[in-house]
């Protein structure tokens, strides 16, 4: 008797079962966006360690950032961060959720951008490999 037949049989049902439940649920539907929502740096008054809070944003970035805005003035419209060496429109889509040219700066806390792959990526750097799974016939 091989497990084949049985694993083939309830794969359907139990991702169909999987997926009707993520949908169902509003957080998880959302995405992993959700704990900043609705905050955003002021990008035209924002200091270096606030713009450092944007997501793939690090202190060299800030600083362009702040420089440009010094040299060339104040941010008109979001877009114009694209301005700014080292930020492109991947970039910008990533930053734009959380970017305004007025009022406060509400950005408490380092968006994170790190996904699953990112930690598998950390692992093998670190030289740990994952466990093989033995193949079943």
């Amino acid at each position: 008797m091989t497990i084949r037949p049985l694993v083939r049989a309830l794969t359907v049902p139990i991702l169909g079962l999987a997926m009707a439940t993520i949908a169902a649920h509003p957080v998880l539907a959302e995405g992993a966006a959700a704990p900043n929502a609705g905050q955003s740096v002021n990008i035209n008054q924002a200091t270096t360690v606030e713009l450092a809070r944007l997501p793939r944003v690090g202190e060299k970035l800030a600083d362009r950032i702040v420089a440009h805005r010094s040299q060339q003035g104040a941010f008109k419209r979001i877009e114009d961060l694209m301005e700014v060496k080292g930020v492109g429109e991947k970039m910008f889509a990533l930053l734009k959720p959380y970017v305004a040219v007025s009022g406060p700066t509400t950005l408490t806390t380092k968006v994170s951008t790190a996904s699953s792959r990112t930690g598998a990526r950390s692992k093998a750097k670190d030289g740990a490999k994952a466990p093989k799974q033995p193949k079943t016939t």
